[in-house]
């Protein structure tokens, strides 16, 4: 893969990550109600995150017509250009149901499957995260570095939990096993952000 095509992958990312954040800021009804469920009752799509899957694969489209696209709201085409867009147009959705800030965009690109772009688009925080396979990871303009593991009695530990109630039982003592080992333990409601 050419730096060119790179660059230009990273910028289309961006750009879609931004809109799509603008929408779902800016575009929030007062009545945002679930529009479906998926793996369980608690799973919920809203019609926000399906409008902003729709601009997502359309600028996309727009721009590159022949890229494939796998959305987790259900948009799915293989492309013949080698490049496919893994696209979370709302990392966060019971959050953003609830009214509340800690969501997300998430666009990534792969070129003949391996991930060469992602886009962490987090616009309730005025934040952007970006990384290209080989280029590092930024927010914003800013280099992001890991810090060396702590100890795991000073570790905080980021989780999620399953939607599905059996799984989420397991996690649930899991994680009540893993708290006096623990600084803590958060969950934010959003992988991306996390």
């Amino acid at each position: 893969m050419t730096d060119e095509r790179t660059s230009e992958l990273l910028t289309l990312a961006l750009e879609a990550a931004r809109r799509a954040g603008a929408l779902l800021r800016d575009g929030r009804p007062d009545d945002l109600a679930v529009a479906r469920t998926k793996s369980s009752p608690i799973d919920v799509v809203t019609e926000m995150d399906i409008a902003a899957e729709k601009l997502i694969t359309g600028y996309l489209e727009d721009h590159r017509p022949d890229d494939g696209f796998l959305g987790e709201e259900g948009a799915a085409r293989d492309g013949t250009s080698g490049v496919r867009w893994v696209i979370d147009p709302l990392d966060g959705t019971v959050n953003y149901l609830y009214g509340l800030p800690t969501w997300a965009v998430s666009i990534a690109a792969e070129v003949d499957g391996e991930t060469v772009v992602g886009v962490v688009e987090a616009p309730m925080r005025g934040e952007t995260f970006h990384a290209v396979r080989g280029g590092g990871a930024r927010l914003g303009d800013r280099p992001l570095r890991c810090r060396p593991a702590p100890p795991l009695d000073q570790a905080l530990v980021s989780t999620g939990f399953n939607y599905v109630h059996t799984v989420r039982s397991h996690q649930a003592d899991v994680a009540q096993r893993l708290i006096p080992r623990l600084r803590d333990i958060r969950r934010s409601g959003s992988a991306a952000i996390d």
